[in-house]
This record gives C-alpha cells, sequence and structure tokens, in this order.
C-alpha cells in the first residue's frame, strides 16, 4: 500500500515537472519573440510555479482520493525542495534571500494545496 502511494506521488511530481518544462519553454518563446521586460517575466515564472503545482496537487488528490488537500501540499513542499536542491547543486549556494524563498515555497505549497482540495 505504501509502495502504491509512493508510486503515485513520484508519477504526480513527473507530471508537474513537465508542466512547469511546457510552460518555462512557452515563457522563453514569449521572452524572445516579444522582448519582454524583466518584471513581466517573473509574474510569469510566478505564473509557472503556482499553475504547475496547482495541477499536480490536483492530480495527487485525484490519484489519492482522500486528505486530497495534505497530499496537494505534500506535492507542493516536494516540487519546491526540488526546486532548492537543484538550484543548489546549480550554483553550489542558494542566491536568493529569505524572503523570495518563503514565497516562492508559500506559492508552491499553497497553490498545489488549493489543487489537491478541489479535485
Amino acid at each position: 500500500m505504501l509502495a502504491q502511494k509512493a508510486w503515485r506521488m513520484i508519477r504526480t511530481l513527473i507530471f508537474t515537472y513537465l508542466v512547469s518544462g511546457v510552460l518555462l519553454t512557452a515563457l522563453a518563446f514569449a521572452l524572445y519573440k516579444f522582448r519582454l521586460p524583466e518584471s513581466q517575466i517573473t509574474l510569469g515564472i510566478s505564473g509557472v510555479y503556482i499553475l504547475s503545482c496547482f495541477m499536480g496537487g490536483f492530480m495527487a488528490g485525484k490519484a489519492m482520493r482522500s486528505r486530497k488537500f495534505l497530499w496537494g501540499l505534500l506535492t507542493g513542499i516536494l516540487y519546491f525542495a526540488f526546486l532548492l536542491i537543484m538550484s543548489f547543486l546549480q550554483d553550489r549556494t542558494i542566491t536568493a534571500d529569505a524572503v523570495r524563498l518563503g514565497t516562492v515555497f508559500a506559492m508552491c505549497s499553497l497553490s498545489a494545496m488549493a489543487g489537491g482540495m478541489i479535485s
């Protein structure tokens, strides 16, 4: 039973990262095509986090069928943790300040929890 839930969560996270990849590719194309200012890029990246985590939380809620909001919340937390780990491995340091990290954590966890609640 536990292995089954772990596999469902892994599939959900893979789906969430695939959605992020597609949305970030579209954002990169918009940056190239329309020469967007940095403020719009930052807003777009925040939108990618929110939409990806929401969809991942929704999928987690559908897959788990009980305590959906907790599974959604876990999806958002794991998504953020993976982003943080990959960022650290790339630079060997965390360059963002605590406020930015807290904001991204809140966006990821709360939007994924909302997705789980709606599922």
